[in-house]
C-alpha cells in the first residue's frame, strides 16, 4: 500500500459498557469544516427478536461515533468556540440529522453540531 498524506487514519479506543475495549479504526478522506463532525452510525442487523431484517425494514440508528470533528464555530466577536464533542464520543442524533455521504464504501453522516441531541456515556 502507497502511503497517500491525504488520506486520515483515525484510531479510537473506547470502553463499552461491559468493560470490553472498542477498537475503532477507520479511514476517511472527510475533513469537516466549522462546527461539523463526521459520525459513523452504529450497527442495526437484528431485531429484538433476533431475526436478521432487510435494510428496507430497519430503522436506522440514531447514535453513533465521532470519527472527525471541526475546529469548531467563529462567535460574533470572532472567536473560535471549540466543539462541545470530540473525536471517540459516542452520540445521539435527530431521525432526520445531517447529510449521509460514502467513502471507501462506508457510510458516514455530516452533523453540524446544532444536529446532536446528546453524549451517551
Amino acid at each position: 500500500m502507497v502511503f497517500n498524506p491525504k488520506m486520515l487514519f483515525f484510531r479510537v479506543n473506547k470502553i463499552d459498557e461491559n468493560n470490553r475495549r472498542i477498537d475503532m479504526t477507520t479511514k476517511t478522506k472527510i475533513k469537516p469544516l466549522g462546527d461539523r463532525v463526521v459520525v459513523q452510525r452504529a450497527k442495526a442487523a437484528t431485531s429484538k427478536g433476533g431475526i436478521l431484517l432487510p435494510d428496507s425494514a430497519q430503522e436506522k440508528p440514531r447514535e453513533g461515533h465521532v470519527i472527525a470533528a471541526g475546529p469548531g464555530k467563529m462567535s460574533e466577536s470572532g472567536q473560535l468556540e471549540p466543539l462541545s464533542v470530540k473525536v471517540g464520543d459516542r452520540i445521539l442524533f435527530g431521525a432526520y440529522a445531517g447529510t449521509e455521504v460514502k467513502d471507501n464504501d462506508e457510510d458516514y453522516l455530516i452533523l453540524s453540531e446544532n444536529d446532536i441531541l446528546g453524549i451517551l456515556s
